[in-house]
């Protein structure tokens, strides 16, 4: 792209009732905000800047478009007021261009500010250029530079100006080579303002290069069937029009030929052609359903008005979406709204795409709406790959269709009592505009926070903490720890593993539960069916009786010799008379159970023993280690 969109002022347009300004990104820039906040219209004011064709929907009008309860003070005012301030960046590629035909240094390296008023006029703001140093350059190149003929030249503002220099030469060879100079100073726009030299290079070096601006939202969506006569008399609705003819096109097929033909052999050669090149790229984001493809035909309809009798003959274009594992075909409308709007926008995008020549920046209104999240998820890496060659700003509202490692491209939008305001997302107070930023936020935490490839499900964080101590210290003296590239993943109790392991089973994700003995019939019933549906295997589901010699039941603590766990448990309760080993009741399976009943309390805090083992000095046994370091083993080996 040799000129990028930087910066938007919007002055006043529909709900936006003072200036809003805000940057634009490179590559793609996110406006969020809630319903009805603006987020259409910051698009919309845009669109109609350099709309890609000619289009009346998308041209300024004061009295659609203009504040409405300042319309009357603008009326009676008699001015036509700006509708939208736009600053470009010029590419380097581009300076280097204009350097080699103007000379290096004579347009000055400044970003194009460029207006549209109410009227559609469009007026730059003059580049500014280095005159002098423009003739000085041109005249040595042309080898006729001389200080008499250099200060003649500062003078020339026009090409009259300039031919009466010419006249005032006998020799040929200057005259010819001074005439070369003649188109820098056309001034075909009339610009009274600046240097004709400027007026060039906005007209000729820059505006080409310009962004067209090319609007989309779920409107555009295709019909099932097109009549080709209704789109030659453009009697489809106006959205659907443009669509089907862009597809006409994108399949280089007249229309007015289609409706004259009675073998249409060619016409499907053509389409078909098009619906590989479309089903191709679709299916390359589509992730959702790969058994999809496009399906195009022309068929001839032959009829009899009821009245006069006469044949009536119209020609449609059928589009059907086929499954190829079920063998069935539909109507592009028996699709979902989602693949149908993806599809729509494909054929729309396609088209645009065969203009080389022109830079475009797409404006996309709550794009993939209608999708599902993991598919939302496919068309962000679609805009992603799109934003490699065009700048892109799309509005949503919905966390997934937002990049959380890049939310410096958001832009917030909120409607006041004073119009639509702009910000940046940093800027932002309000919590239900702030609410997808959060949501997204929240949810790439709960996907990279503790989760990993491989994962370690346990009930809670003392268990996260005696695991992580225990296979750091075997680690340390060269023995068998817990492999780095696991997480541990405190699921916040025994009821809630189940759902844990449900909510990630299409994650592509390894997992391990290690869990206590002693399941509550409820949670043990949903593991059950968690290894008959083959959600998870039962060799997944490690309970540390595994590891305690003897043991029908056990809990992480029963992991620990008894007398280093009851140390441990005085060292962190103080509340309580030390406990020791002859007050147990042996005759009760876990230690934590026991000390239970010896405090007289249906459950003390866990976590508070786990802590103390962090601060004490307690060296543990070699019977301890050596159960962690087998729990350790298996699980590594399972992963």
């Amino acid at each position: 792209m040799k000129i990028t969109l930087k910066k938007v002022t919007i002055h006043k347009f529909k709900c936006i009732e003072s200036d809003q300004t805000y940057d634009v990104e490179p590559d793609t820039t996110v406006l969020v905000g809630m319903n009805e906040s603006g987020k259409t219209s910051i698009l919309q004011a845009l669109a109609k800047t350099n709309y890609f064709t000619k289009d009346k929907v998308f041209t300024f009008n004061t009295t659609h478009d203009y504040p409405r309860k300042e319309k009357k003070r603008m009326d009676k005012s008699g001015k036509t007021p700006k509708a939208i301030t736009c600053r470009f960046g010029v590419s380097e590629e581009l300076t280097n261009e204009i350097d080699s035909e103007l000379g290096e240094g004579v347009v000055l390296p400044e970003d194009i500010v460029q207006f549209v008023s109410y009227d559609n006029k469009t007026t730059m703001i003059p580049p500014l250029v280095d005159y002098q140093a423009f003739i000085k350059g041109k005249t040595k190149e042309l080898r006729i530079s001389s200080n008499t003929l250099n200060e003649k030249l500062f003078k020339v503002q026009s090409v009259d100006a300039l031919q009466k220099v010419i006249d005032g030469y006998h020799d040929e060879n200057i005259k010819e080579k001074l005439n070369t100079l003649k188109k820098y100073f056309e001034n075909e726009l009339k610009w009274s303002y600046g240097h004709p030299l400027s007026e060039y290079v906005a007209r000729v070096l820059l505006s080409p290069h310009l962004p067209k601006f090319l609007y989309y939202d779920e409107y555009y969506a295709l019909p099932s069937r097109i009549s080709i006569e209704d789109l030659q008399k453009e009697k489809l609705e106006a959205e659907q029009q443009k669509t089907a003819k862009a597809l006409f096109e994108l399949a280089d097929i007249n229309v007015s030929e289609v409706i004259g033909a009675d073998d249409f052999e060619d016409f499907k050669a053509e389409l078909e052609a098009t619906e590989a090149t479309i089903t191709e790229e679709l299916f390359n984001y589509w992730s959702t359903n790969t058994n999809l493809e496009i399906k195009f035909d022309i068929d001839k309809i032959e009829d009899t008005h009821p009245q006069h009798g006469t044949k009536i003959v119209e020609h449609i274009l059928d589009i059907r979406v086929r499954n190829n594992r079920t063998k069935m075909s539909l109507p592009l409308r028996h699709r979902s709204k989602g693949f149908n709007w993806f599809f729509s926008f494909l054929v729309w995008f396609k088209k645009i795409q065969e203009d080389i020549e022109s830079n475009y920046v797409l404006l996309l209104d709550e794009p993939g709406l209608n999708l599902h999240a993991s598919a939302q998820k496919d068309l962000l890496k679609f805009i992603e790959d799109l934003s490699e060659n065009y700048q892109i700003i799309y509005t949503t509202h919905s966390p997934f269709m937002m990049d959380p490692q890049k939310l410096n491209r958001v832009r917030t939008v909120l409607e006041t009592d004073n119009g639509t305001k702009i910000s940046d997302s940093l800027q932002e107070k309000d919590p239900n505009t702030l609410f997808p930023l959060q949501a997204a936020l929240g949810y790439d935490l709960a996907q990279n926070l503790f989760i990993s490839r491989h994962n370690l499900l346990v009930e809670g964080v003392s268990d996260l903490i005696y695991i992580q101590m225990i296979s750091g210290l075997l680690s340390g003296n060269g023995r068998s720890g817990l492999r780095e590239d696991i997480a541990i993943v405190p699921v916040g109790g025994l009821e809630k593993v189940s759902t844990f392991v449900s909510l990630l089973r299409g994650s592509s994700l390894n997992m391990v539960c290690l869990l206590d003995s002693s399941i509550a019939k409820g949670s043990k019933a949903q593991l059950e069916n968690l290894v008959t549906s083959k959600i998870i295997k039962q060799s997944k589901i490690l309970n540390f009786d595994h590891f305690v010699e003897n043991a029908t039941e056990a809990d992480m603590e029963d992991m620990f010799e008894k007398d280093e766990y009851i140390q441990l448990f005085n060292s962190a309760f103080h509340e309580y008379d030390n406990i020791s080993m002859e007050k147990l009741i042996q005759d009760i399976p876990r230690i934590v159970l026991q000390i239970n009943k010896l405090i007289g309390v249906a459950r003390f805090n866990h976590y508070r023993p786990a802590r103390e083992l962090l601060v004490s000095r307690l060296k543990l046994s070699e019977k301890t280690l050596g159960r962690f370091e087998l729990m350790f083993k298996k699980i590594n080996e399972l992963m």
